[in-house]
């Protein structure tokens, strides 16, 4: 099972109509791949937001954070890496790179210890802030509704 202070990778190639007229990324594009990263992530950890939303759990952004380190081109090969970087029944906070990469053997890689280098070039850094909230849209705490995802998240 995926460790909660690892990187999970997610492999990525840039698609035509994600970059502008100037051949680049377009910067929205980042905060999307942020989310594919946080998803994944979840998934990794065996479970998906569909059972999570059947469980009576939402998890809103309220913050984000982005820094641009270097411009994403068409075609390039992407490794969206995403770990969690702190955690409470009522909070969760992933971190999210996106890296740029030129072989297939670093763009399979799908999970890397916290601490190790992470392959390829920095093309843009961040992250988001939730909150745990049930469909009345009141906070809510994990602990309470999935212990055993709060557990998982509590593991560091």
């Amino acid at each position: 099972m995926l460790s909660v202070a690892s990187w999970q990778l997610h492999p990525l190639r840039v698609r035509y109509q994600e970059t502008d007229q100037m051949g680049v990324v377009f910067h929205g594009n980042y905060v999307t791949w942020f989310e594919i990263g946080r998803t994944e992530w979840i998934r990794s950890a065996g479970y998906d937001y569909k059972t999570i939303e059947s469980k009576g759990l939402l998890l809103p952004v309220v913050d984000l954070n982005c820094r641009y380190a270097s411009p994403g081109r068409y075609d390039d090969m992407l490794l969206i890496c995403t770990r969690v970087e702190e955690s409470s029944a009522l909070r969760v906070t992933f971190q999210s790179q996106v890296r740029k990469v030129i072989s297939s053997e670093q763009w399979q890689a799908a999970e890397i210890p916290f601490g190790d280098d992470l392959p390829g070039e920095l093309l843009a850094e961040g992250g988001t802030k939730h909150v745990w909230v049930g469909p009345d849209w009141q906070p809510t705490r994990v602990s309470k509704a999935m212990p055993e995802l709060y557990e998982l998240l509590a593991r560091k």
